[in-house]
C-alpha cells in the first residue's frame, strides 16, 4: 500500500495524445514515478516511453495489475473507463480516469463503490478546474465577494467533431456532445454550488437539427439542458459538435451573484488560451488572463495527493457520481 510521503510508482494504461500529456506533465511535477505503460497501439506505447525514461512497456492492463504498482491512470475509450477503473482499484491501486468515469450513473457508481471499498484514492480529470481564471472565480464565489451566487450559464461549442469513431457509437461513448463537452459543465457548475442536490432537470438533445428522443440509438450533436437546485438556483448550459460558431470553439463559465458576477471565456477561439474577469454592474476588471498552463493540473493534484496523504478514499468521489446523475437525467435515463 501507498504510504504518505513516498513517491508512487504509477502506470498509465492509454498514451494517446491525452494521455501522453498527463503522463508527461506527472513526470515534470516529480510528484510521481512513472514506472510503466501500456496501450493496444504498440506505436502510440513507444513514443510515450521515450518522453519518460526507465517506464517499460506492457501489452494490457493485465501486467499493469501484475506490477506491483500504487496507481494507474486511465486514459482509453470511454466505454472500458468503469470496468478498468474497479479492476484496478479491487486490486488496491488508486485511479485517476479521463471523463466520463461511466457511460451511466450507474457505472460511476460502481467505480466509486469499488473505491470505498477498496480505500483507495480515486480521481477524474475534470480539468477547466484548475485553470488559473476558474480558481480565482470560486475562489471570489466562496469568500462571498459577489454576494449570493444565483445563476449560472455554461456554454461549449466545439467547431469541430472528435476524430475516433467511437465517438459516435452511443454504445461505446454513453453520448455525444453533451457527454463529451457538457460534462466538463456539469462538473463546474455544480462545484461552484458546492455539489446541492438537484431538484430538476430538463433538456433539448438535436443530432443533425433533428430532436433526439430516449433510446434513439443517435449521439447528439447540440444539447441545452436547464438545472433547478435545491434552493431555486438556476443553471442552464449549452455544447455542440461540429457548429457554425465562426470561430474554432465558444468556451464560456458565467456565475452571477447579489453583488456582481463572473465570467471565464476562451479568448479568440483558443481551446487553449482563457480570461476571466470580475463584473460590478457595467465596469469589468480581468483577473486572469493567458499565458496558462493548465491541461495536466488535475492529474498532477492528484498525484500528489497520492504522495502527501497516502492512497486512501477521497469521499469528494461521490460527487462524481452527481454528476453523471445530472447527465443521465438531461438523456432521459
Amino acid at each position: 500500500m501507498k504510504t504518505k510521503g513516498t513517491l508512487p510508482r504509477i502506470g498509465f494504461l492509454g498514451t494517446g495524445w491525452i494521455g501522453r500529456h498527463r503522463m508527461q506533465a506527472i513526470w515534470q511535477s516529480k510528484e510521481g514515478q512513472i514506472a510503466a505503460i501500456a496501450d493496444v497501439s504498440s506505436e502510440n506505447a513507444q513514443q510515450a516511453a521515450k518522453l519518460v525514461p526507465g517506464a517499460v512497456v506492457v501489452d494490457s492492463l493485465d501486467a499493469l495489475l501484475e506490477m506491483g504498482l500504487d496507481a494507474v491512470v486511465i486514459a482509453t475509450p470511454s466505454a472500458g473507463h468503469c470496468s478498468q477503473a474497479v479492476r484496478a482499484l479491487e486490486r488496491g491501486l488508486a485511479v485517476f480516469c479521463q471523463k466520463p468515469l461511466g457511460r451511466s450513473a450507474r457505472e460511476a457508481q460502481l467505480a466509486v463503490d469499488a473505491a470505498r471499498a477498496a480505500d483507495r484514492l480515486l480521481g477524474v480529470d475534470f480539468s477547466y478546474r484548475y485553470t488559473d481564471g476558474i480558481q480565482k472565480m470560486h475562489q471570489l464565489v466562496n469568500s462571498g465577494e459577489i454576494g449570493q451566487v444565483y445563476a449560472a450559464d455554461l456554454v461549449f461549442h466545439n467547431a469541430y467533431g472528435p476524430d475516433k469513431a467511437w465517438f459516435y457509437d452511443a454504445e461505446l461513448s454513453g453520448g455525444g456532445c453533451l457527454m463529451d463537452l457538457g460534462s466538463h459543465l456539469v462538473d463546474l457548475a455544480l462545484w461552484f454550488f458546492d455539489f446541492p442536490r438537484v431538484r430538476s432537470v430538463s433538456s433539448s438533445i438535436y443530432s443533425a437539427g433533428e430532436r433526439l428522443k430516449g433510446g434513439s440509438g443517435k449521439v447528439e450533436d447540440y444539447a441545452v439542458v436547464s438545472m433547478v437546485l435545491e434552493n431555486g438556483n438556476v443553471i442552464r448550459l449549452a455544447c455542440s459538435w461540429n457548429i457554425s460558431a465562426g470561430r474554432d470553439a465558444v468556451i464560456e463559465s458565467c456565475f452571477y451573484g447579489t453583488k456582481g458576477g463572473v465570467c471565464f471565456r476562451n479568448v479568440d477561439g483558443s481551446f487553449y488560451d482563457f480570461v476571466a474577469e470580475r463584473f460590478r454592474g457595467t465596469a469589468r476588471e480581468t483577473i486572469a488572463a493567458p499565458p496558462d498552463d493548465w491541461g495536466g493540473r488535475a492529474a498532477v493534484a492528484w498525484a500528489r495527493q497520492l504522495r502527501e496523504r497516502g492512497s486512501g478514499f477521497d469521499a469528494a468521489a461521490d460527487n462524481l457520481v452527481r454528476v453523471a446523475a445530472v447527465l443521465d437525467a438531461a438523456y432521459g435515463r
